[in-house]
């Protein structure tokens, strides 16, 4: 443990707290999902970062379910996504 992984947790919030404010003003879906995947991302590297600063090796498996929850939703959002665009062609 070399000290600096509480400032990049912080560093990552910062970021969070960014991409909030670009969720708000976001002008499509997809924008916000964007920003909704970085959340998980983000998430991600701040658990594993308090997993590995606090000596916890649980926080891993919170941090490699929050990974999994995000990609599900990506996923399920283009499927959404995909199947919304072809709707009005028939």
């Amino acid at each position: 443990m070399s000290g600096i992984e509480f400032p990049l947790a912080l560093f990552l919030l910062g970021n969070l707290v960014v991409a909030l404010l670009a969720a708000a003003r976001g002008p499509t879906a997809a924008d916000r999902m964007l920003v909704a995947l970085l959340f998980g991302s983000t998430g991600v590297g701040i658990v594993a970062l308090l997993a590995v600063a606090t000596d916890q090796p649980p926080l891993v498996d919170v941090a490699l379910v929050l990974a999994l929850l995000a990609a599900i939703t990506g996923i399920a959002f283009a499927k959404r996504a995909w199947h919304g665009e072809g709707e009005g062609d028939d």
